[in-house]
């Protein structure tokens, strides 16, 4: 498949900025696939949409402080992206402005708050590659920690801000579903940021069986497909866990004949990783599925999803499930009527 079918023009000013202010305000567009059907509607409502015995399946991942400033001995500014830890101490990032770094050279972390050095110093390990290196921090603190001492929400490149403490402590909380329980993601998983405490618990009591996994989404959620066909392109691994109790309560609603209904891509991924004959079986490890057209679906009957960029594997992911036409009609649809695009924007429910 050419990487030019996933492509669609997409007003500048439909990429969402901000959050709604309230997350399940958002508007709702649903398609149905067995009859073509558009339906406008609100995120709140999505209730209307579900039947009793369904299970919404959602991606616990918590979103680290992942993106950080740093300056060389020489003054010179850098902004970094935490990505990894690959042993103790040793931090796998993504460093703009590193071109001239050395390996062997040291670099000093910023404190968040005050924008100025810190008392966390790192020394370069690796020689930077394609921005890529790895770094020695001195100190005994865990990665966590500090993150959150010298650390901003890693907003995507599409939504820009500035380095206002006000305003990065919306994004930390906005940028984050509110079931978000095991740190280590950094990229929010965006399907499930429009859901509120109080509509997991409407739905709870309308029948909807609620399971949880975990993914913890990396770097390559933004990376666009650059090869002329998408089969050329490489999924980064990513990691995931399904316990025995989410597991079961699966494979109990596709026993009885419910709806598996995943939210997010994230979500959709790894189950399909671990399904087998529609069921799935409970463990852990890293998925590089690539979900694309022409892909056979095992457990998931329906999706919770945002809008896409063009040329992606999650527009990729979302044209396999719908059909690549259904899609773009889709998204023609959603143009047209202003909904707002990406990870901020507004959601889509495909049944």
């Amino acid at each position: 498949m050419r990487t030019e079918d996933l492509d669609y023009y997409l007003p500048p000013e439909l990429v969402a900025q901000h959050p709604c202010p309230v997350r399940s305000d958002c508007r709702l567009l649903v398609l149905n696939r067995s009859n073509d059907e558009f339906t406008d509607s609100e995120f709140n409502c999505i209730g209307e949409f579900l039947l009793p015995g369904d299970c919404l399946v959602l991606n616990d991942t918590k979103v680290l402080p992942a993106r950080f400033f740093a300056r060389r001995g020489s003054g010179a500014k850098l902004e970094g992206l935490f990505l990894a830890e690959s042993q103790t101490g040793v931090w796998e990032v993504m460093l703009k402005g590193a071109r001239k770094i050395k390996a062997g050279e040291s670099i000093y972390l910023e404190d968040r708050k005050k924008g100025k050095q810190g008392r966390y110093i790192a020394e370069v390990l690796s020689q930077p590659e394609q921005g890529m290196c790895r770094l020695k921090i001195d100190t005994d603190v865990d990665f966590q920690t500090i993150l959150e001492e010298i650390g901003f929400p890693p907003l995507p490149p599409y939504i820009k801000r500035d380095d206002d403490l006000s305003v990065a402590a919306i994004d930390k909380m906005r940028y984050q579903t509110v079931y978000a329980n095991r740190p280590g993601a950094v990229a929010a998983p965006t399907a499930g940021l429009h859901f509120t405490s109080e509509l997991i618990e409407q739905l709870k009591t309308r029948g909807v069986r609620l399971a949880y996994i975990t993914l913890h989404i990396g770097m390559g959620t933004f990376k666009p497909i650059t090869a002329e066909n998408i089969e050329e392109h490489e999924i980064h691994p990513e990691w995931f866990s399904i316990d025995e109790k989410n597991a079961g309560t699966i494979n109990t609603t596709k026993n009885e004949g419910g709806r598996i209904i995943a939210v997010g891509t994230t979500s959709v991924r790894t189950l399909e990783t671990v399904a087998i004959d529609s069921q799935i079986k409970a463990g852990s490890g890293t998925t590089k599925l690539f979900i694309r057209p022409g892909y056979k679906f095992k457990i998931v009957d329906a999706m919770v999803t945002n809008f896409h960029l063009p040329k992606s594997t999650l527009l990729a992911l979302v044209a396999a499930f719908a059909g690549l036409e259904r899609i773009l009609a889709a998204y023609k649809h959603a143009i047209e009527r202003r909904y707002r695009f990406y990870s901020y924007g507004d959601a889509m429910l495909i049944v």
